[in-house]
């Protein structure tokens, strides 16, 4: 796999100028080697960080077995590769959530739920589950579940799962490596680490995620996901209605698009 090279590496392995160094050299290491693989397309392997970033590969294993003592990555042993583990989801989600996807996402959602005549709403991930950001409710619609700031388990949302989906399965299986993983709130939805992989599947498929009833019983939904600059799932959003109401799953996914399709714009995804 190609390793786009780190543009710091030859400050920090070789400049003399005194200003040029690192006041504390392990964590400008630490830093690069987690931004490096936060700009990969999967996991990769701890020799492939060295040569990148011109760091001496013992030094590189001892930080990312502290970084996966705290969360920050996961050892991926049968693939003798690492990638980014809950707790660095967590810092993406929060300055995702301290303002500017919510700031540019609102008025999109608010014009979603306009054209879909259902409520939207937008949310990022937050280690397994999903935290909703922005809300808006159509008029004569029930009341849901999907407040801000609200928490569920991402594997039922439609806005988890389009997320869940766009991450590599190396990392999904990281978040859900057995059935003590998955929580339940009405007795559906995937209980399994194989019964998600299939759920998923269909998702990529489809080209968006459903959900019917696995969070509240008689209402539905479709979400898709929100990629960043680098191509990871940054947030989802998504469409709720009764599900007595009769309508085309995959009419409400192309306003889905469009919105999602914007957004990435605004957040600067080319």
């Amino acid at each position: 796999m190609s390793v786009i090279p780190d543009s710091a590496g030859s400050v920090a392995a070789g400049a003399d100028a005194t200003s040029d160094r690192p006041q504390v050299p392990a964590a400008d290491q630490t830093l690069r080697i987690l931004s490096l693989m936060a700009r990969q397309p999967g996991p990769v392997a701890a020799r492939t960080l060295a040569t990148a970033l011109a760091i001496p590969r013992s030094t590189v294993y001892h930080l990312l077995a502290t970084l996966e003592q705290h969360g920050f990555v996961v050892h991926l042993a049968a693939d003798r590769r690492w990638g980014l583990s809950t707790a660095a989801f967590e810092l993406a989600g929060g300055y995702l959530r301290q303002e500017p996807l919510a700031r540019l996402g609102r008025p999109l959602i608010a014009a979603l739920a306009d054209r879909a005549g259902e409520s939207a709403h937008l949310g990022v991930m937050s280690g397994r589950d999903v935290v909703y950001i922005v809300e808006e409710r159509a008029p004569r619609r029930p009341a849901l579940v999907t407040d801000v700031g609200v928490r569920l388990p991402a594997h039922l949302t439609a806005t988890g799962r389009a997320m869940l989906a766009a991450l590599p399965r190396e990392q999904v299986r990281a978040l859900y490596p057995d059935a003590a993983a998955f929580a339940d709130r009405t007795g559906r939805g995937p209980r399994t680490p194989t019964q998600l992989r299939e759920v998923l599947r269909a998702v990529r498929a489809d080209g968006f995620a459903r959900e019917d009833g696995e969070v509240t019983i008689g209402l539905r939904s479709v979400g898709v996901a929100i990629r960043d600059h680098a191509g990871w799932p940054a947030a989802g959003i998504a469409v709720t209605w009764p599900d007595e109401g009769d309508r085309d799953q995959t009419e409400l996914a192309g306003l889905l698009t469009t919105a999602a399709t914007e957004l990435e714009r605004r957040i600067g995804r080319r």
